[in-house]
């Protein structure tokens, strides 16, 4: 445990990487159009300023945590951090578009081994009980703020610098991180007797990952059958079922299926995939709603998502409280219904409203925003052995990467069968596009309500669990 460095900047360190990770996953939405132009991106290129990011980013994300438990999750944090920034450096001096996706791919990089080595550090520097609850709750609340503040902060250095600012703003802060890192942060990882890194599995997963995330992210665009779609999903799906045969012949795999039997963890990262299917796409939709049916300004868009910022802050302040009352269980299901009720909210947007129209449901998603994403965190964390957090905070984020892409690929799915066409979004029309949100948001109001049915059945405590309720410090006995 850290007891001679300074945990408050410990916390903060942590809790503005996770920041940034969230932040950068909006904040492109609203440059997309203005990049487009300066870099002469067709609407077809276009998505691989997102896919590029995508796909490194869910490829990656389990050997990153297991390379932070085997390597020094302090010394994979510095690594990820560096590559992140390197990765932003490079896309805001990119001239060119097949430079400025390396750059997005480079940065999904970073964002893979980042993400788990960062957790698993909350883990080991703060401890367990209040003192790590509460770290926990701040860490996760900067992803659930970070998600909402990107669009507002996109849409203002987009209008007064440019869209290359929202790549270099990240540049200085990852920067004082990795200087910091050293000062603030214990090291610690896992004692391994053989060294053996399980070279097979890693290249089974790796690869599988990173060709099932091409095929959810391409499918909507060229068909879901066409050969140049279906013949990479299925590829990735038999390196997948590789990974398992190997993973239960290997003395140390990359990972423990025994972990898959933690009620917390399974639970956890199916919340995660159901959060990211239906709150994830949101900024997808209420940007395309702002920009194009609206004609919103990048400036104008990103201001419109100030009051769901605003409610995700005050959201993560009450999250202890929460689960002081209602515990792990009752917090995300109480979060997911939440979204439920103003997905529905935002189904009655219309072509010729304002932005005024979709406040009330933005700020009550907000709320529901933080409730779960905080949360589900915590329940992924529970019960497991130090020695295994990266991996396992790995997998909960796995499943929020998989979740986004499949929700966002079924979603475009529905929306082209009730529509009769498969023309992309932005080439609608008002009326077309509009109805086309509004579709979406249903499917999001849908998911959310399967999300509180998991929630109640899958993170529901056992009679042996118990919940502090002065600190919110769930513990089991």
């Amino acid at each position: 445990m850290n007891q001679n460095k300074p945990k408050g900047l410990a916390l903060i360190l942590l809790a503005v990487s996770q920041l940034i990770l969230a932040l950068d996953y909006t904040i492109i939405f609203v440059a997309l159009p203005s990049l487009a132009a300066d870099l002469g991106f067709t609407a077809n290129h276009l998505q691989w300023v997102v896919s590029a990011y995508s796909l490194a980013y869910g490829g990656f994300l389990l050997i990153g945590g297991r390379l932070s438990d085997l390597l020094g999750r302090r010394r994979m944090f510095m690594i990820a951090i560096g590559l992140f920034g390197l990765g932003s450096l490079l896309g805001g001096l990119a001239d060119s578009q097949l430079l400025l996706i390396l750059a997005r791919g480079l940065q999904g990089l970073g964002g893979a081994l980042l993400s788990p080595a960062t957790l698993s550090l909350i883990m080991s520097n703060f401890e367990e009980g209040k003192e790590r609850n509460r770290a926990l709750g701040i860490w996760a609340a900067m992803g659930g703020v970070g998600l909402s503040l990107g669009l507002l902060l996109g849409g203002v250095l987009t209008s007064y610098v440019g869209w290359e600012s929202t790549f270099f703003v990240n540049v200085p802060i990852a920067f004082l991180v990795m200087i910091l890192a050293p000062v603030a942060l214990v090291e610690s990882r896992t004692a391994s007797a053989t060294r053996q890194y399980d070279l097979a599995g890693t290249i089974s997963v790796t690869a599988g990952m990173i060709l099932i995330v091409y095929y959810l992210i391409q499918s909507p665009i060229e068909g879901w059958l066409h050969v140049n779609t279906i013949i990479p999903g299925l590829l990735g799906i038999v390196l997948l079922l590789l990974f398992v045969v190997i993973e239960n012949r290997t003395q140390e795999p990359l990972i423990p299926f025994r972990l898959f039997r933690l009620r917390s963890l399974t639970g956890a990262a199916f919340t995660a995939f159901l959060f990211s299917a239906s709150f994830g796409t949101l900024y997808y939709f209420l940007t395309l709603y702002t920009q194009e049916v609206l004609h919103y300004s990048a400036i104008q868009s990103g201001f419109s998502f100030l009051p769901l910022t605003l409610s995700a802050l005050l959201g993560a302040k009450l999250i202890n409280r929460m689960i002081a009352k209602l515990g792990i269980a009752g917090t995300i299901a109480s979060g997911m219904g939440l979204g439920a009720v103003g997905f529905m909210l935002l189904t009655g947007l219309s072509e010729t409203g304002t932005a005024w129209g979709f406040i009330p449901g933005t700020v009550i998603i907000g709320l529901g925003q933080a409730f779960v994403f905080t949360t589900m965190y915590i329940a992924g964390g529970t019960g497991i052995d130090m020695k295994e957090q990266g991996i396992a905070s790995a997998i909960v984020s796995t499943g929020q990467q998989v979740g986004g892409a499949i929700g966002l690929a079924v979603t475009m799915a529905i929306i082209s069968a009730s529509l009769g066409t498969s023309a992309a979004m932005e080439s609608m029309n008002a009326v077309q596009l509009n109805g086309a949100i509004q579709t979406a948001f249903v499917i999001n109001a849908c998911i959310a309500l399967i999300g509180i049915v998991i929630a109640l059945i899958a993170l529901k405590p056992k009679k042996s669990s118990t919940v502090d309720s002065k600190y919110g410090d769930v513990t089991a006995k």
